[in-house]
């Protein structure tokens, strides 16, 4: 009996996909639910599981564009795979015979020195066992040598995050895909690279040139003082994580803030419709986060109606799903206002581009210490420059000044957030 492996349905609007990648070959055994590939579409990166237990058979290569409900492959089920799950240890045990059998074989490899490029893909292999298909691939498309990374996961498991740290560390000023200078007589590597647009970057160049020549888009700033947000942070973070299960991040301070501005300001929360302007009387908020494959911002529904908690956990599921490519279309889809993060890579001030049509985006940036007055005292205090992106055409500039200082002041007393004053 065989099973079709299917490219799934993501979304009516989305018609084809891109196989990015298989995690397993043609001929091996697969488990119920173990992933086997995964798909890019303009909009998200799945990854798809096996429905049953059996031996793979890939019909379709990876790197093909191919319609949704397309067969790339078929998982034969019957006793012969079932079978065949316990075969990692044979060949180890069927290895000695052949050994024995021919003694002239084993010599032909044994005094074969090892190729330093082979060296380098074994290590990641040898380890690949326990890793997630998301780290597996990281590993591999890097070459990365796993006893150098330091595992930060249940057991010392490594996890992606380890593995980018350990990307993150490494000697600067070596191109991707591209070796050092060689010395006279030895082959050179390719000057130049050249890879075509996966969908998702393809999409993101779409809706970032759509914003600019669509919208009349100007950015307006402030700076915000951190250091009541940082102080409740520290006081009530242990307190907090022990009770929620959750750390308490900054970026529900100011999801909470924008949403109490936005109910102040309505139409930063609206969109232009053709002649009309339409408004929201909820706050979905989007908020956007980096992946190896590019920005994606999935969006908090009913931001308004959620606790702090509530909030950093709904961000934290979005982020595993993100790594772990089980993000949905409708993850992406509903957004009223969203919320952008370049603090996080060092980023001190930036212009954030609108996600159209939605007519505001803020950009958080990283915080630092700076000398300020304070009752006409200089003091050092930590600061962070904000940034509101809104679409001309519906928010005006006293609209999205007084958004921005809303903001500004309640995240500077926390406290106005919990008593809604």
């Amino acid at each position: 009996m065989a099973i079709e492996v299917k490219i799934p349905s993501v979304g009516e609007s989305v018609q084809e996909a891109v196989l990015a990648e298989w995690f397993k070959q043609d001929g091996d055994v697969v488990a119920k639910d173990e992933p086997l590939f995964v798909i890019e579409t303009d909009k998200v990166t799945l990854e798809v599981t096996a429905e049953a237990a059996g031996t793979l058979r890939i019909t379709v290569a990876a790197g093909t564009t191919v319609a949704i409900g397309a067969v790339v492959g078929f998982i034969e089920v019957g006793a012969q795979a079932a079978a065949a799950e316990p075969a990692p240890p044979k060949p180890a045990a069927q290895k000695p015979p052949a050994v024995q059998a021919a003694p002239s074989t084993p010599q032909t490899p044994t005094p074969v020195p090892p190729i330093p490029v082979a060296q380098k893909a074994e290590a990641p292999i040898a380890a690949v066992g326990p890793l997630s298909p998301a780290v597996r691939r990281l590993v591999a498309e890097k070459g990365i040598d796993l006893n150098a990374v330091k595992g930060s996961g249940p057991a010392g498991r490594i996890t992606k995050g380890d593995v980018l740290l350990a990307l993150e560390q490494a000697p600067a000023g070596v191109p991707e895909a591209c070796e050092p200078p060689p010395e006279l007589g030895e082959t050179t590597a390719p000057a130049e690279v050249r890879k075509a647009m996966s969908p998702i970057r393809k999409r993101i160049a779409e809706r970032l040139l759509q914003a600019k020549q669509s919208t009349a888009m100007l950015t307006t700033f402030n700076d915000i003082d951190m250091s009541r947000a940082m102080d409740i942070r520290t006081q009530y973070k242990d307190a907090f994580k022990e009770k929620h299960n959750i750390s308490l991040g900054f970026m529900s301070f100011f999801v909470k803030a924008c949403v109490a501005a936005l109910q102040e300001i309505p139409e930063v929360n609206g969109f232009v419709d053709g002649n009309d302007i339409v408004y929201h009387n909820y706050q979905h908020i989007g908020v956007a986060v980096g992946s190896p494959r590019g920005l994606v911002v999935p969006v908090i529904r009913h931001a308004e109606r959620l606790s702090f908690a509530q909030i950093e956990k709904a961000i934290v599921d979005y982020v595993a799903k993100i790594k772990e490519n089980r993000l949905e279309l409708a993850d992406l889809e509903g957004g009223t206002f969203s919320i952008t993060n370049g603090g996080v890579f060092g980023s001190l001030l930036s212009t954030p581009i609108l996600n159209t049509p939605q007519s505001g985006i803020l950009g958080m940036h990283r915080i630092e210490k700076r000398p300020v007055v304070v009752d006409d005292q200089i003091v050092v205090r930590p600061m962070m420059y904000v940034a509101l992106s809104y679409d001309h055409r519906i928010v005006d500039g006293r609209g999205a000044v007084t958004f921005l200082k809303r903001v500004k002041e309640l995240v500077e007393n926390p406290e106005r957030l919990l008593l809604e004053v």
